[in-house]
């Protein structure tokens, strides 16, 4: 038998994409589940939760918490987890949050499953053991227990450096990550998750540990990601796609979202939920959109861009291999996959190296993907396997198989001369004869029913050992049949077998290597990502923003709204500056339609986007140092929250006051509309005048709204923090024109002063015209027209009007 090593180095073309119901499609088979455990200790979080769709634990260092447990509320928000572990034992903080998360009834198909463990699955040791003794793909067998535990060492801190040096830490210091990695191993194998079906030995595939912070984070709420549309899920339109979920709908997700890959898209939603402040971070992204936007560099963009096509859910094969579930077309989707990772490398070694991430490609798609692109470019039969439905390997790989295939294809003719034989020796009456192979039961000689042969004792032939009847053909095991398989063998099965193992063989070679194809998929989905961003930033004009930490606020020249700049025929842009002790609180006013939500929304939707490294629709943006965007917008109303639309309200704004610092952008859109006003008045007002009084700590705050009063009232006290905007209009005749631009009116001498049409002199004379006209209708005519006197009367008064 031989066995599988390296081989040469060209690539054999790969056969044709499979079709319906190919690898294609298999990412989509398997839903995704997370699995989350946490563990809350004398005020620090230790969190760590199994991604079913890429089989990996994912871990976060201990992180200090507020007892509001907030921090823990976030990563619950983001990653929605099937299931909530943790240990039975609770101080009262976690226990009125377990609680409370039990009882949201709006969250029913959303809540996890919460599951408590006895504390001692929890304990320190036992978790360490937990870890080291796990059986991990990405492991080779071939490591010694110390070399395992130095491996995983240094993914995962075992140890405090109190232990370290041979001291016993302080409950403080007891890492909580470790035990709650522990926690999370003890519930994956007790509830075997993705392997219920399997024998009780084969453990839940692991291919990899990775570290999440959420250090540097933005803070932005639930209603903040709707009312800015930065996502929308709606429902398929078609029919008979209902049941594979929501679709993306009109959303700043929607429009950026031009990655060739799940995992790319994957990855671009995970930015999109964590915005961050890191600068180093996203100016590294600034600096891939940037070069792939110049026009040299077009075409680069576009090859890369065909390549990460190829770029598939190498975790899913991966963990197929690990259960030996490996598909034909599986083989066939990897070979590709690592052929385009191939491709990538060879790119960006081209590229500049000073650019981070094609530096790292360029050095970490190592030889290892050389090696198994070889192996399963020289071994597996690709047309063969797909012909076949099973794994088959090419000719000149196992002397044996060959052998035995080609004894398989010349063995027609073969048994036709063997026919012959066996004819001579049957009575005259059997017109013919056949010598069949039948895989599992090998040779039988066949022969047709003849009219006597009624009952069974009819079958009975000298010399022939009947087997069965089918068809109306009689089976038998003849002397010479039993030669043949004597001879011969089973040679389906045989061959069957000798493949299945070069098969375990090769899947042993790809899974020595995983770690290598987890990091292709790491690097591609963050390439495919900046790739889909330059490529919509070209597309709609956008220009790269600029970090400024000692800036405290935005600054926007000739800002435009992403999504409706795209609806609208023509879009005006506008500008925007919230930045030192000038102007943090602005106060908008305009008519209705004048565009004082679409303001508030673009300020957001600008601000959000420099945060997620991408560059922005405006001709300049400076962004200062952001923590975190509150919103009261529109307010999401439910039956299922048992809340009235100005509790929810309410509950936005109160959120915005007690959780906004100096580095907060707040954006409030007619507040106090919910209630009569003017007790609406009134908590707009208070609002306000509670920030302005925080002095130079107060938040940057947009405030659009109808009350007037607030300005003409002097309600807000005067001073430089506040600054009065007014969305331009003018008059034509009796028609308002918007010009959907934002106006300081207060700093150029101009008064604020509402539009009164409703109270000219005209406008009154043409509605007391309409009511005289109503007064003296006749209802009971029968030759009255009430279509003719709703055109001739009604409309053009009316319109008048408006």
């Amino acid at each position: 038998m031989a066995s599988l090593g390296a081989t040469a180095a060209s690539f054999p073309s790969p056969a044709p994409a499979p079709g319906p119901g190919g690898a294609e499609e298999d990412d989509a088979e398997e839903p995704a589940e997370t699995h989350l455990c946490v563990l809350w200790h004398l005020g620090h979080l230790g969190i760590a939760y199994y991604d079913t769709s890429d089989s990996t634990v994912h871990f976060m260092p201990d992180a200090p918490d507020h007892e509001s447990l907030a921090l823990l509320q976030r990563v619950l928000d983001e990653i929605n987890p099937r299931s909530l572990v943790t240990s039975a034992k609770q101080d009262e903080n976690m226990t009125r949050f377990l609680g409370k998360l039990a009882s949201q009834e709006h969250r029913e198909h959303n809540r996890p499953e919460i599951i408590f463990l006895p504390s001692v699955d929890f304990g320190l040791e036992i978790s360490k053991q937990r870890l080291l003794s796990g059986n991990y793909s990405f492991i080779p067998d071939s490591v010694t227990t110390t070399e395992k535990i130095l491996f995983l060492s240094s993914i995962i801190p075992f140890d405090c450096l109190l232990t370290t040096l041979g001291f016993t830490p302080a409950p403080l210091l007891i890492p909580s990550q470790v035990r709650a990695l522990g926690g999370l191993l003890k519930f994956l194998g007790r509830r075997r998750i993705g392997v219920e079906l399997e024998d009780y030995n084969v453990s839940v595939p692991i291919l990899g540990f990775k570290k999440f912070v959420l250090t540097h984070l933005v803070s932005i709420d639930q209603d903040t990601y709707s009312v800015l549309q930065i996502f929308k899920s709606e429902s398929h339109p078609s029919v008979y796609k209902v049941a594979s979920g929501l679709k993306e709908g009109l959303s700043l997700f929607g429009i950026l979202n031009r990655c060739r890959s799940k995992w790319g898209e994957k990855l671009l939603r995970l930015w999109f939920t964590r915005p961050t402040h890191d600068l180093g971070e996203l100016n590294s992204r600034l600096d891939v959109i940037q070069f792939f936007l110049l026009p040299q560099n077009l075409d680069m963009a576009q090859m890369l861009h065909r390549l990460l096509g190829h770029v598939k859910n190498v975790p899913l094969i991966l963990k197929r291999m690990k259960l030996s579930h490996t598909k034909v077309s599986d083989w066939q989707v990897l070979y590709k996959t690592v052929y385009s990772a191939l491709g990538l490398r060879d790119a960006c070694r081209s590229l500049p190296q000073s650019i981070q991430l094609f530096q790292d490609i360029a050095q970490e798609f190592s030889d290892d993907l050389h090696h198994i692109a070889s192996l399963i470019g020289k071994v597996v039969d690709f047309e063969g396997s797909l012909a076949a439905n099973r794994f088959t390997v090419l000719p000149n790989i196992d002397p044996e198989i060959d052998e035995k295939k080609r004894r398989l294809v010349g063995l027609p003719s073969f048994l036709t001369e063997v026919a012959q034989k066996e004819l001579e020796n049957l009575d005259s009456r059997i017109p013919s004869c056949s010598v069949i192979y039948i895989p599992l039961i090998g040779f039988l000689l066949s022969i047709p029913r003849l009219p006597s042969m009624v009952e069974a004792s009819d079958f009975e032939i000298e010399g022939l050992d009947f087997m069965f009847l089918s068809e109306e053909k009689l089976h038998y095991r003849s002397a010479r049949t039993k030669e043949l398989d004597a001879l011969l063998g089973d040679l389906h099965c045989d061959i069957r077998d000798q493949e299945t193992l070069l098969m375990y063989q090769l899947q042993c070679q790809v899974l020595a290597r995983a770690a290598v194809l987890t990091r292709v998929l790491d690097l591609a989905s963050r390439l495919d990502v900046l790739l889909a961003l330059a490529s919509a930033a070209q597309d709609y004009g956008y220009s790269r923003p600029r970090y400024s930490p000692q800036l405290l606020g935005v600054r926007i020249q000739n800002g435009r709204h992403p999504l409706m700049e795209l609806c609208a025929r023509t879009f005006v842009p506008n500008s925007a500056e919230c930045s030192g002790d000038q102007g943090k609180v602005k106060v908008i006013t305009g008519p209705n339609s004048s565009g004082k939500s679409i303001y508030l929304k673009q300020v957001g939707l600008i601000t959000f986007m420099a945060l997620v490294g991408s560059f922005v629709p405006a001709e300049e943006a400076e962004i200062g140092a952001v923590d975190a965007i509150f919103t009261r917008i529109h307010s999401c109303e439910s039956i299922s929250l048992g809340l009235s639309t100005f509790m929810i309200d309410l509950n936005q704004v109160a959120k915005a006051v007690n959780n906004a610092t100096e580095q907060s952008l707040v954006l409030i859109d007619e507040f106090g509309k919910g209630t009569n006003t003017v007790d609406g008045l009134a908590l707009l007002a208070a609002v306000l005048r509670y920030w302005l009084a925080l002095g130079p700590t107060c938040p940057h705050i947009f405030v659009a709204t109808n009350f007037l009063s607030l300005i003409q009232l002097q309600l807000l006290p005067q001073g430089p923090l506040v600054q009065y905007l007014t969305m331009e209009t003018c008059e034509d005749g009796n028609d308002l024109v918007f010009f959907y631009r934002v106006s300081d009116l207060i700093r150029s001498g101009k008064p604020i002063k509402p539009v009164k049409e409703l109270l000219k002199e005209k406008q009154m004379e043409n509605c007391q015209t309409l009511v005289d006209t109503f007064l003296k209708l006749d209802l009971e005519d029968p030759n009255l027209d009430l279509d003719i006197f709703m055109s001739q009367e009604v409309l053009p008064a009316a319109t008048t009007i408006l």
